[in-house]
C-alpha cells in the first residue's frame, strides 16, 4: 500500500476538480489512504476457486409478459397536470 505521503492529494483534487484547503487536503489524504489499504486487504483473500460472476445473484427477468391493455381514461391521465387545454397537457415551449 502506499503510505498516505505518496499520495499525491493535488494530483487527485485536479482530477475531481475541486479546490481543497489545506486542512481539507489532509483530512482527505488520510481518507483515501484508508480506502486503499481496505482495498489492498480484499486483494488479498483468497478467489481462485469463485467463478467470475457479473452479479452476486441469479437474475431472473421480473416484467410481466408485455400484453395489451386499456390505457388511462383522459381524465385520469390529466388529473395531475399543472395545465390543459383540448385533453392534452400544456407546457412551457422550449423551442423558439
Amino acid at each position: 500500500m502506499a503510505a498516505s505521503s505518496d499520495l499525491n492529494i493535488d494530483h487527485v483534487a485536479q482530477l475531481a476538480r475541486l479546490a481543497l484547503t489545506p486542512r481539507e487536503k489532509a483530512e482527505f489524504s488520510q481518507q483515501l489512504a484508508e480506502v486503499l489499504h481496505h482495498s489492498e486487504q480484499l486483494g488479498k483473500a483468497d478467489v481462485s476457486m469463485i467463478e467470475p460472476t457479473a452479479h452476486a445473484f441469479p437474475i431472473f427477468n421480473i416484467w410481466g409478459g408485455d400484453e395489451p391493455r386499456p390505457g388511462l381514461p383522459v381524465e385520469q391521465a390529466l388529473q395531475n397536470a399543472p395545465q390543459q387545454r383540448l385533453n392534452m397537457v400544456v407546457v412551457p415551449r422550449v423551442v423558439e
